[in-house]
């Protein structure tokens, strides 16, 4: 199983990359900074899911990191 990241503001008004239960992985001045980063970890670790947050703290989206599983990718 691969890891996941989540993508979210901070009380500075920067932009934080965090994994559950862990301190934050990346610190960065924007939002397209910290989804890059949450990619490029998540991918080198070998797959999985990066939640990407909105300033209201809500989840605005989600993207499946090769060579990730992603579910709505169904073979057939």
């Amino acid at each position: 199983m691969g890891t996941n990241r989540n993508v979210v503001p901070n009380s500075s008004g920067r932009w934080d990359v965090t994994g559950a239960g862990e301190r934050r992985s990346a610190h960065t001045d924007t939002q397209a900074e910290a989804i890059a980063r949450a990619k490029e970890i998540v991918h080198n670790a070998g797959g999985g899911e990066v939640t990407i947050h909105g300033r209201d703290g809500q989840i605005r989206a989600k993207d499946t990191v090769d060579p990730g599983n992603d579910p709505r990718n169904i073979p057939g």
